[in-house]
C-alpha cells in the first residue's frame, strides 16, 4: 500500500505541489500563519526564484523565502546565490533566505544546505527552515511520497572499497587524479568502468571536485570517510577465535614470519589502533589473515581454535583490499592496517571500538587532512 502512494512529479506540477507544501508548513507556525503569503514566480525565464514565501515578524521585519525548486537536486550542482537584506526608512528590514525545495532532500543535500546557509523542505514535510534570530523549524524522518532514483554506485562493495582506499590513502588533501592514475593505484586491481562509476557518483555527491586542469581531488576526505562507513560491511569478514601460549616479542617474531608466506596478514582493529594511536588496551591480539596464510599462521604461532578464552582474534577478509598500504611492512615486522581501514573496523567492532576509533580520528586522520586542497 505504501509503495502505491509513491509518485513521480516534475515541471509545473512540481512547483504547484511544492507551493502547497510551503503553505502547509506556514500553517504550522504559531502566531505567524495569518501573516504569510506564498506565490509562484510568473517569469518565464531568468528567474531569481521559483516560489516566494513571505511572512511578517513581530518586530516588523519582513522575511522573504526565495525558493528554488529541483526535481532531482545534486550536491555537485548546488546553487550558490548571495542575498542581501534590504533596510527601510522606518528601521525595519527584509530578511532574504535562500531555500531549496524538492520531492526528496537526501541527507547529503541537507548537510550542504546547512553548511552554506540554505533552508530546505520536501514534499513529505521534512524541512529545515531557519531565519537567523527569529525562526527555526526542523522536521525529519517523514516517509518519502515520490519515486527516488537508486544511487549509481554502491560504496559498500569490495570493489568500490578498493577505489575509496586509493583516494583516501594518497594524501587526499593534495593528490590530483585522472581516472587512469586512480585505476593504477587500486590494489587489488579494478576495472576502468568501476572507477568511472565510483568517481562519477562521488562528483555528483560533491565528495570529489575538479581543479582548473581537469584533474579531480577529494574535496572533503573526512566527510567521504564518514559516508563510506555507513555502507561498510564489517560483518562480511569471517571471525575466528584462537588461543596461543606465545606472548610478547616471541609472538611478534612468529607473526613477522608471515611476511614470507604466500598469503597476507596484518595487525587489525584494536591491535592496529594500539600501534597507531594508543588509547584502548586489549588483552587480545587482532589480526587480518587471508585464507592462503591461515595454515601458516596456525603453525607458526601454535594457535588452536577455541570457543572461549581466546587471546587471538583473526578476521578472514572478504577482500585483500584491507591490506592496502599496510604500515611498516618493510621493517621485518608484521604490518598494521592503514588508519582508514582501522577506523572503519573499529567503528563496527563493538566493545570500546568507538572510543579507539575516536583516537584514530583525532590523532591520525584529522591532522593529515586538516588543510584545504590547493586548487
Amino acid at each position: 500500500m505504501k509503495q502505491a502512494l509513491l509518485m513521480k512529479i516534475e515541471g509545473d506540477s512540481l512547483e504547484r505541489a511544492l507551493e502547497k507544501q510551503l503553505l502547509k508548513l506556514f500553517e504550522t507556525l504559531p502566531g505567524l500563519a495569518s501573516e504569510c503569503k506564498v506565490w509562484r514566480n510568473p517569469a518565464a525565464a531568468d528567474k531569481s526564484f521559483d516560489i516566494m514565501g513571505e511572512m511578517k515578524l513581530r518586530t516588523g521585519d519582513k522575511v522573504e523565502l526565495r525558493v528554488e525548486c529541483k526535481d532531482l537536486p545534486r550536491p555537485s550542482q548546488f546553487p550558490y546565490v548571495g542575498l542581501t537584506n534590504a533596510f527601510r526608512s522606518d528601521g525595519t528590514r527584509t530578511i532574504r533566505v535562500p531555500v531549496l525545495a524538492a520531492p526528496h532532500i537526501s541527507p547529503r543535500m541537507a548537510e550542504l544546505c546547512e553548511k552554506h546557509g540554505w533552508s530546505w523542505f520536501d514534499l513529505a514535510g521534512n524541512c529545515r527552515l531557519v531565519v537567523p534570530g527569529a525562526l527555526y523549524v526542523e522536521r525529519t524522518g517523514l516517509a518519502a511520497v515520490h519515486e527516488r532514483p537508486k544511487p549509481k554506485a554502491n560504496l559498500g562493495t569490495a570493489a568500490s572499497a578498493r577505489v575509496l582506499r586509493a583516494l583516501l590513502m594518497a594524501d587526499p588533501v593534495q593528490q590530483r587524479w585522472t581516472q587512469t592514475s586512480l585505476q593504477k593505484a587500486c590494489n587489488p586491481s579494478v576495472s576502468m568502468g568501476l572507477v568511472n562509476k565510483v568517481v562519477t557518483y562521488l562528483r555528483e555527491q560533491a565528495w570529489v571536485s575538479l581543479d582548473d586542469d581537469g584533474h579531480f581531488f577529494v574535496s572533503d576526505p573526512l566527510g567521504l570517510l564518514q559516508e563510506w562507513e555507513k555502507d561498510y560491511r564489517y560483518d562480511r569478514h569471517r571471525q575466528l577465535s584462537y588461543f596461543t601460549l606465545l606472548k610478547g616479542e616471541e609472538l611478534e617474531y612468529q607473526l613477522a614470519t608471515l611476511l614470507n608466506s604466500e598469503g597476507k596478514a596484518a595487525y587489525a582493529v584494536f591491535s592496529a589502533a594500539e600501534r597507531e594511536a594508543p588509547h584502548v588496551r586489549q588483552n587480545k591480539t587482532w589480526l587480518y589473515v587471508n585464507d592462503a596464510a591461515l595454515d601458516d599462521f596456525e603453525t607458526m604461532v601454535k594457535a588452536k581454535r577455541v570457543d572461549s578464552g581466546a587471546n587471538l582474534v583473526v578476521l578472514i577478509p572478504e577482500d585483500d583490499g584491507v591490506f592496502y598500504e599496510n604500515r611498516f611492512r618493510l621493517r621485518r615486522a608484521l604490518g598494521r592496517t592503514n588508519p582508514v581501514q582501522t577506523w572503519l573496523d573499529l567503528k563496527n567492532a563493538g566493545g570500546r571500538g568507538e572510543e579507539a576509533a575516536e583516537a584514530i580520528w583525532e590523532q591520525c586522520l584529522k591532522p593529515e587532512w586538516k588543510g584545504p586542497p590547493n586548487v
